[in-house]
């Protein structure tokens, strides 16, 4: 069979994990090594673990191979992967966000990048006539989040790549809460797909990283430029265990699918919620886009495993939170574990109150990551804490 023509799962565990050849050991070597030999001046596969390391490539190789890129490019976090993607900017040059993004995004633009004269412009996305009035000459770049954290906001790739290409923008995509198992923005027009790799990639909560795929070989070739030269490359030891973690990607996302569907029809059912966001119901405003855009290998539409939940105040959220036994309260998201969090106070806390309270990430507002665990003891555990409130 052809390598490109391989299932999605058959490249999960394969692409990069041929068998070694010294000993033809099936769980590949990790290679903790800073330098390697060379033969001869100049004569080398591999120098300097900063500029590339043979367990680095293989993860690299795999990432770009589920999200049908060219080349991956990887970084020690996710947020080092969104520095290279600014560092292909220059002093003058504006970039379009989508205004609810991840409040590390947020921060970094409005308390460093603005002090290199980057201007961040912060829209609404999903909003296509507003996107093609904020473009103007200096505008070089749109960086998308879709689904949108933590408001699930669907912005429609297809139609953003075609205004993106009129005016010569560059189209990042934020592919984090989906996965490449549930849409694959390169094969929608954008230009670079970026993962925090900390989340369903590795999906076990036990790595932080970042990587960038492209098809472009000269964005491509900019983006190793940058990433060898700033450094921000994860460890051997971090690729090896994300390597591992993305044999099962294809099976637990298909429970973090099942269990978050089925979690958002129950929740719609109760009155002490104030509003779900959930791109996976029908009364969700961007239902169509994301049933058109969010499909898996097998062309079927999916929502993913993320829900927000608005209670109503403060005090109702506490009260949720604190009830709960198997969701557990923390940063981040993805893991096979359920996680809750704040964004208030938490990942959007860098976010100033009077934006957050426009975008809609008031105090009563929480973020389910739904895991892989039983539904019924999910269902059983948000039940009984809705019930406390």
């Amino acid at each position: 069979m052809n390598k490109k023509n391989k299932k999605f799962s058959t490249k999960a565990i394969h692409v990069g994990q041929n068998p070694e050849k010294l000993y033809g050991a099936v769980s590949l070597p990790i290679y903790l090594t800073s330098t390697f030999k060379q033969e001869e001046f100049g004569e080398y596969e591999y120098d300097y673990s900063r500029a590339g390391n043979p367990t680095r490539t293989n993860l690299e190789d795999n990432i770009a191979s589920l999200e049908k890129g060219k080349e991956g490019i990887s970084f020690s976090s996710g947020m080092g992967a969104i520095s290279a993607i600014i560092h292909l900017l220059s002093s003058g040059d504006e970039i379009i966000f989508t205004r609810n993004v991840y409040g590390g995004t947020f921060r970094i633009m409005e308390k460093i990048y603005k002090n290199f004269l980057i201007k961040p412009k912060w829209i609404d996305t999903t909003d296509l006539d507003a996107l093609k009035s904020a473009i103007n000459k200096n505008t070089k770049m749109v960086y998308i989040e879709t689904p949108t954290n933590p408001m699930m906001e669907i912005c429609d790739i297809e139609e953003i790549s075609k205004i993106c290409k009129k005016s010569n923008c560059i189209l990042v995509t934020d592919n984090t809460f989906m996965s490449p198992y549930n849409q694959r923005p390169l094969t929608l027009g954008a230009d670079i797909v970026m993962h925090s790799i900390t989340k369903y990639l590795n999906g076990h909560s036990d790595v932080i990283g970042g990587i960038l795929v492209a098809k472009n070989q000269d964005l491509i070739d900019k983006l190793r430029f940058i990433q060898m030269s700033v450094g921000a490359v994860p460890s051997p030891f971090d690729c090896w265990i994300v390597q591992r973690s993305l044999k099962t990607l294809h099976v637990r996302m298909d429970r973090h699918n099942y269990n978050a569907y089925e979690i958002s029809k129950f929740l719609k059912k109760s009155s002490k919620i104030k509003a779900i966001y959930y791109p996976g119901l029908k009364r969700h405003p961007n239902h169509e886009v994301a049933k058109k855009q969010q499909l898996n290998p097998n062309n079927e539409s999916v929502f993913g495993g993320m829900i927000s939940i608005d209670l109503g105040s403060l005090t109702k959220a506490r009260k949720f939170v604190k009830k709960l036994q198997i969701f557990t309260l923390a940063e981040s998201l993805g893991g096979v574990e359920s996680l809750v969090c704040h964004p208030a106070s938490m990942t959007h806390a860098s976010i100033p109150k009077d934006v957050r309270k426009k975008l809609g990430i008031t105090d009563g507002l929480v973020r389910l990551s739904v895991g892989i665990e039983d539904i019924k003891d999910l269902m059983e555990d948000l039940n009984n804490s809705i019930d406390k409130i």
